[in-house]
């Protein structure tokens, strides 16, 4: 049994924070280059980007990539579609990931095949008729279905069709081939996956294999439990173990216990190289970022409690509506409510809430000052107005 070498000390831990900044591409500028194939690099890298539909700032999936790439456009993710290099589908949440991916999101969708409960007992006959079009007339969006019904009550009181489009979708006998405007076109999977991409079903051990190297290409090193974050069964989560017990023997990895138990796996190339250099400008980071997204990891590696307050009911908010980590270093050192009155070119900073271990200086508020600047151009607006008082 590898016994894991205990990891508190802080030149250590800073290590692995570092790491996992560069493997995020967020701790030098451009690190994934400039352009379309850029863009695609940094999804390759750090294994997917979440769709999001809030828009009080720039969404989360625009966001993310601009967090990366000085020099990004929102364009480039829908040219990517296009070009089938990307492919719509659920990671944790919704999300475009890497087409060459393609097979390991199958067992998913096999998990999903058949059960009828994922929206609530969708009606077997309506599926089969909303395929039967979709096959016969081609790519078809919701709309495209006449609506029956009639007092819709909000956007989860689905008309029967569109919930059967995401059944099939979701159980992969649909594709969305691209979006108009926000809205998904749905089509069948073999007028979507390119030739060359390789749809047979993973084995177990090849599916556990995936998500190992995936979590430890993204950040750089992980625990087994964030490797399987949100997916279901006690056979992969014992796969994943044994896997991970294998690299160990064959020294592909190595284990760290960071604190009280809590073993994290790393490459032990990325341990033999230089700490990597810190970064002097600060990131406005999305809620939605890969770095942050697993809310646990970011307190155990960053020491961030961070929770987005959107859902919270406003009187119940700490921070605000949609509060923006802020990176410095290798430290989130605030966050900040933003958003984005785009018909008045005006970005507003509601407010700002420092960590209480961190006090600001000089060169972080002339930094802080530049990365506002920029997102707000990022965000289509010219001014910016605070309301800190």
């Amino acid at each position: 049994m590898n016994r894991p070498i205990k990891l508190n000390q802080p030149p250590q831990a800073q290590k692995l924070r570092r790491i996992a900044l560069n493997q995020q591409g967020l701790l030098k500028a451009d690190s994934f280059g400039r352009g379309k194939q850029a863009t695609l690099r940094a999804i390759e890298q750090i294994g997917y980007i979440q769709i999001d539909t809030i828009s009080v700032v720039e969404r989360a999936h625009h966001h993310v990539l601009w967090s990366r790439m000085s020099s990004y456009k929102p364009q480039y993710l829908t040219e990517l579609v296009a070009d089938r290099q990307l492919f719509e589908y659920w990671s944790h949440a919704a999300a475009w990931l890497p087409m060459r991916d393609y097979r390991f999101a199958l067992p998913r969708m096999k998990q999903i095949n058949g059960d009828r409960n994922w929206l609530n007992n969708c009606d077997k006959k309506l599926i089969q008729q909303v395929l039967c079009r979709v096959r016969q007339e081609g790519a078809l969006l919701a709309r495209d279905f006449e609506e029956t019904r009639k007092g819709k009550k909000g956007w989860w009181d689905w008309k029967p069709a569109k919930r059967a489009l995401e059944q099939l979708f979701m159980q992969g006998e649909l594709m969305v081939t691209r979006r108009e405007g926000f809205q998904k076109v749905y089509d069948l999977p073999e007028r979507v996956i390119p030739d060359w991409v390789d749809t047979s079903e993973p084995t177990l051990d090849e599916y556990a294999d995936y998500l190992i190297d995936g979590a430890i290409r993204a950040h750089g090193f992980a625990t087994a439990r964030s490797m399987v974050y949100l997916r279901k069964g006690k056979l992969l989560r014992h796969a994943i173990d044994l896997r991970l017990q294998t690299k160990l023997e064959q020294k592909l990895l190595v284990n760290f216990d960071i604190d009280n138990n809590n073993i994290v796996y790393v490459l032990p190339e990325l341990l033999d190289k230089d700490t990597p250099r810190l970064s002097k400008a600060v990131r406005i980071l999305s809620p939605f970022d890969n770095v942050i997204i697993q809310r646990q990891r970011g307190q155990d590696i960053f020491g961030f409690n961070y929770l987005i307050e959107c859902y919270v009911p406003a009187p119940k908010r700490q921070f605000g509506y949609f509060c923006l980590p802020i990176l410095y270093g290798d430290k989130f050192v605030a966050r900040a409510d933003c958003k984005a009155h785009r018909k008045l070119s005006v970005f507003e900073i509601k407010s700002l809430h420092y960590e209480s271990e961190f006090l600001p200086h000089t060169a972080f508020t002339e930094s802080l000052s530049k990365a506002f600047n920029k997102f707000a151009r990022f965000n289509g607006c010219r001014d910016i107005v605070s309301t800190l008082g």
